[in-house]
């Protein structure tokens, strides 16, 4: 198995978006925003019907673990549902991330589809570190842990067993754990 990489730049993150949206990749980039914004496994990503979209959070049995988890649709998710689909007309029952190919209609995308699709787009926008399906729920951590969310929090909502493991599974590396001790300068004395 490969080691991937969080995305770090909220500028690629939107850039890559963008570039989905701009070359009609609607549902693949619906399925980003998903992932960066909700921390579920791209397993359980995949297996959403469009009814798990009409309501304000989805629960769902992860796949993986076994375990339920509540996760509310925030409104990055809500918005671009709102902007590019309509909900209500698809079929409840529907897979949203389904193949449209002659050969594969109406089947799940699989996660070989989704990692060549993220590996063409993080390209695309200038990324060079691995990327692949875990990269989704790796940002998702990363980025709340930017935002000053305390680890304990993000080890809960990826159900890891410690925050060590939380921290090395989101890309936190020395230098940026210096970074934070240097920034912090505490009873400087300003001349």
């Amino acid at each position: 198995m490969m080691f991937v990489n969080p995305i770090k730049s909220e500028e690629k993150i939107d850039a890559m978006i963008t570039k989905m949206v701009e070359d009609g990749k609607y549902r693949e980039a619906l399925l980003f925003v998903i992932g960066i914004n909700s921390g579920l496994r791209i397993s359980d990503i995949l297996r959403l019907k469009w009814k798990d979209l009409k309501s304000d959070y989805l629960i769902t049995k992860e796949q993986k673990t076994g375990k339920t988890k509540r996760s509310p649709w925030n409104r990055a998710v809500k918005n671009f549902v709102n902007e590019y689909f309509d909900p209500t007309k698809h079929d409840d029952e529907e897979f949203v991330f389904r193949s449209e190919s002659n050969r594969a209609k109406g089947k799940i995308w699989s996660r070989q589809y989704v990692w060549k699709v993220l590996n063409e787009y993080a390209r695309a926008v200038g990324i060079t570190e691995p990327i692949g399906t875990h990269t989704l729920r790796k940002t998702f951590g990363y980025m709340l842990y930017k935002r000053g969310t305390p680890v304990e929090y993000i080890q809960k909502l990826l159900n890891h067993s410690s925050p060590q493991i939380t921290l090395r599974y989101i890309g936190i590396e020395q230098q940026e754990l210096d970074e934070l001790v240097l920034s912090l300068n505490l009873g400087e004395v300003r001349l």
